[in-house]
C-alpha cells in the first residue's frame, strides 16, 4: 500500500505505522487523517499482525495541526474526500474537516483518535519528539505511550483560542485524572517528557537511541505468548469499561467472554501449552473468531 505522509510496514508480527512529514515536524493533514484511517484498516485486517507501533520520522513526533494556513486554519469548511473545497481550494492544513454525524461537525484529528479506539490490536506509542495538539490528542487512545528524553508535549488549544480535540476531553482525565488533565489543558503550556512520566501520560522515558528498541521488545512480548483473540478482546473490555456503571456491570462482560473462551482452541491451547511446558502455537484469528461477547463499539461513519 503506498502512502504519502506516513509509512506502513510490518516486520515479524509488528505494523509500524511512521508519520512522514519530517520537514513539516509531521504536521497533521487531511491527508495524514485518512491514511492514518487506511493503516489501522490495514492493520485490523492482517492475522499477521500482532501490535501496532505508531511514532514519527525525524526529530519530530507530531507538531500538531498544520498552520500554513494561516489565521483560518481551523475555520469550518465543507471539503471532499480529496481535503478540498467546493471550490477547488486544498484545505490540508486544517483539522475541522467539514464532515457531519447528526447535525455535528466532527474534526479531523477525532475520526483518527476514533479509529485508533476501535483497534483490534494493542497499539503502542514511541513519541519521539514533540507532541502537540493533535500531535499528542491522537496518542490519548493508544494503550501504551513510550517516550524519549526528547520528546516535549502540549495541549496548545487555548493558546490557539480553541478547545481540546479528537474527544480528549474524554481520554485524558481518564488517563492522567481530572486536575492534571485541567492544567495541562487550561495553561497550554508545553511540558518535557519528565513531567509526562510524574503526570502519567507516558509509562516510561528512554534515552531517544533506546525508544524505538523498547517498543518493539514490548510488541514482540505480546507478539510472541498471547492469543491473538484474547487481547483484542482484553483491549475492549478495558477501554469500554472506563463507562462502565459499576463493576457489576464490568462482571457481566468479563463472565460472558469467559464463558465464550472458556472451551475456545485458544483457551485449550493455552492451558496445555502451560502443562507441558512447552511455548503456545495458539490458532484461533481475530479476523475470524472473535466471540459474540466482545464489547462492540460504533463502526467510524466517517469514512475517507
Amino acid at each position: 500500500m503506498a502512502f504519502s505522509e506516513i509509512a506502513y510496514e510490518v516486520t515479524d508480527h509488528v505494523a509500524t505505522v511512521t508519520l512522514k512529514r519530517p520537514e513539516r515536524l509531521n504536521a497533521f493533514t487531511f491527508t495524514m487523517r485518512g491514511e492514518l484511517i487506511e493503516a489501522f484498516d490495514l492493520a485490523d485486517a492482517d492475522d499477521d499482525v500482532r501490535a501496532v507501533v505508531v511514532t514519527g520520522a525525524g526529530r519530530a513526533f507530531c507538531a500538531g495541526a498544520d498552520l500554513g494556513g494561516g489565521g483560518g486554519t481551523f475555520a469550518r469548511r465543507d471539503q471532499t474526500s480529496e481535503g478540498k473545497t467546493p471550490e477547488g481550494k486544498t484545505t490540508e492544513g486544517e483539522t475541522s474537516d467539514g464532515e457531519t454525524v447528526d447535525g455535528v461537525p466532527r474534526d479531523g484529528g477525532g475520526t483518527v483518535a476514533l479509529r485508533i479506539a476501535r483497534s483490534l490490536k494493542p497499539v503502542i506509542g514511541a513519541i519521539n519528539g514533540p507532541a502537540v495538539g493533535v500531535g499528542v490528542t491522537m496518542t490519548l487512545p493508544m494503550d501504551v505511550r513510550l517516550a524519549s528524553e526528547t520528546a516535549r508535549f502540549g495541549f496548545v488549544f487555548a493558546r490557539r483560542g480553541i478547545v481540546t480535540e479528537a474527544a480528549s476531553s474524554w481520554f485524558l482525565p481518564r488517563i492522567v485524572g481530572i486536575a492534571q488533565a485541567m492544567e495541562w489543558a487550561a495553561t497550554g503550556r508545553v511540558f518535557p517528557a519528565a513531567e509526562a512520566l510524574e503526570g502519567r501520560l507516558v509509562s516510561r522515558v528512554y534515552p531517544a537511541d533506546e525508544l524505538l528498541p523498547a517498543a518493539y521488545a514490548l510488541a514482540r512480548e505480546i507478539a510472541d505468548n498471547t492469543s491473538a483473540v484474547s487481547v483484542a478482546a482484553v483491549r475492549r473490555l478495558m477501554w469500554s469499561g472506563l463507562s462502565a456503571a459499576s463493576p457489576w456491570e464490568a462482571h457481566a462482560a468479563d463472565s460472558r467472554l469467559m464463558a465464550e473462551l472458556g472451551g475456545a482452541p485458544d483457551s485449550v491451547e493455552g492451558v496445555t501449552a502451560f502443562l507441558e511446558k512447552r511455548p503456545a502455537a495458539f490458532p484461533m484469528k481475530v479476523s475470524q473468531d472473535l466471540p459474540p461477547g466482545v464489547p462492540s463499539w460504533p463502526d467510524d461513519p466517517y469514512r475517507v
